[in-house]
């Protein structure tokens, strides 16, 4: 993971960089070159190349908040009839994506699918071999016993989606 961040972090400068050399170089005179008459120099407005790059800084500072700094939203079970309980929205990925429960208590996760998109139609477990079909606008319970503490991950059918459980003493 935080390779992955790293890794966004020298994508991002590279770009921020590649636009403010090409402000720049845009700029110099060709002096070891030969102008060739088919292209000629476009003259752009000061306004234009501030508003470009101002706009380049928020979409890399949207990135980076994005995957450095936002966290995903997590809520601990709720226990009621000694069963551990929790209700995922299923919109556009998972809500909450990371969810906390005892080990060796039974789990029931209620999966609420509003999203049509068919990605979303079966969410896969794959530490627990359960695979289940959403159906659209209805809740759709999936029980199941953890006995070993640690994070188990879960996917729409496609892998595009994700979520977590965690799963503690």
């Amino acid at each position: 993971m935080l390779k992955i961040k790293f890794l966004n972090l020298i994508l991002s400068l590279t770009v921020f960089s590649a636009i403010a050399s090409s402000v720049s170089a845009a700029e110099m005179k060709e002096q070891h070159s030969t102008r060739s008459p088919q292209f000629q120099k476009i003259e752009q407005p000061l306004a234009l190349k501030i508003g470009l790059t101002a706009g380049g800084l928020a979409l890399i500072s949207a990135q980076l908040w994005w995957f450095l700094f936002s966290k995903p939203k997590s809520q601990n079970a709720e226990t009621s009839d000694g069963v551990q309980e929790v209700s995922i929205t299923v919109d556009g990925g998972y809500s909450p994506s990371l969810v906390t429960v005892k080990r060796g208590q039974p789990v029931r996760l209620n999966f609420i699918r509003r999203d049509p998109n068919s990605c979303l139609e079966k969410v896969l477990f794959p530490d627990f071999h359960i695979a289940q079909d959403l159906a659209l606008n209805t809740t759709t319970p999936i029980e199941f016993t953890p006995q070993t503490v640690g994070n188990y991950q879960y996917s729409c059918g496609m892998g595009m989606f994700h979520g977590a459980i965690a799963v503690e003493e």
